[in-house]
């Protein structure tokens, strides 16, 4: 059972949000509305008060969000978002939240990883009131030691400030991130890697391999299993983050808005798939009623 809580405790560790790396935020922005997301203005991300390189929009949900990031400056984190759009538009960040960045950063380092210096991120938010501040202290570990793309730990730092309750609702029903389905060329390494980088164990099935968190979980497969889960999807280049699941509490209501505005989706097996916009990038999305519902889940 997942933890019903926004943040983790000591010693969990939650998947907090995935992120789309585009190039025209706007599209970008236009296509989350038109999927029935309910998008936050753009916010442009500094460290120290310089530029990081990126800008977001996102999909706040009453757990978890969803992220699109956009180039901002020729800093390394702008360089890298090119680099992943020369391999393809699309999901290649994945974000797990943790009580202790810091701590968890000394973790990664101790279970062999290369780490990048620890980043204090902040980004300008709105609030009804007033302007505030959003602040995460954000671990990271070098170039190339998570093949996948940008696969972080970060600890949230201004709750109220980030989820707040006027961007929660949104009209096609999402409340919840769910699990990440990533693509891999070998799906054992793959496993092993994400089990140290997690600190969680590995469950394996006839679908590939999962990793459970306290709250959300990673699942991975390779390319021929990735294409029976999600059929009329292609794998752009392998490692692919092609799919996220998201909870809904109706997945009717999710379906007749997605048909509304011309999202393209078939459902099965309690599960709705629908295909990212153009400007969104290369995937999909899983919406469920019941994490359970996901064929990895059960």
């Amino acid at each position: 059972m997942d933890a019903d809580r926004q943040l983790p405790g000591p010693g969990e560790i939650f998947l907090d949000h995935v992120a789309h790396f585009i190039a025209d935020r706007d599209a970008a922005a236009k296509a989350l509305a038109r999927a029935g997301f309910a998008p936050t203005p753009i916010s442009i991300q500094t460290d120290g008060g310089k530029l990081t390189g990126t800008g977001n929009v996102t999909a706040m949900m009453t757990r978890g969000y969803v992220e699109v990031l956009f180039k901002t400056a020729d800093t390394p984190l702008g360089q890298e978002l090119d680099r992943a759009l020369a391999r393809y538009s699309g999901v290649h960040l994945i974000a797990f939240s943790v009580a202790d960045a810091r701590r968890e950063s000394e973790r990664l380092r101790t279970a062999g990883f290369k780490t990048a210096p620890l980043v204090e991120l902040r980004r300008p938010v709105a609030t009804e009131t007033g302007n505030a501040e959003a602040a995460f202290t954000v671990a990271r570990v070098e170039a190339g030691q998570m093949a996948e793309g940008r696969i972080q730990l970060l600890t949230h730092h201004t709750e109220s400030a980030v989820w707040q309750p006027r961007w929660l609702t949104h009209p096609n029903g999402a409340k919840a991130l769910l699990d990440v389905l990533v693509a891999v060329p070998n799906v054992d390494e793959a496993a092993a890697r994400y089990s140290r980088f997690t600190n969680r164990g590995v469950i394996a099935s006839r679908l590939g391999r999962t990793i459970v968190l306290n709250r959300g979980a990673v699942h991975l497969t390779g390319s021929t299993t990735f294409t029976r889960l999600v059929p009329g999807h292609p794998i752009p280049t392998l490692p692919f983050i092609g799919v996220y699941s998201l909870r809904t509490d109706s997945m009717t209501a999710t379906a007749n808005l997605l048909r509304a505005n011309g999202v393209t989706f078939e459902q099965r097996d309690r599960m709705l798939f629908a295909r990212f916009p153009q400007a969104l990038g290369a995937g999909a999305w899983i919406f469920v009623e019941r994490a359970e519902d996901l064929p990895w889940r059960a």
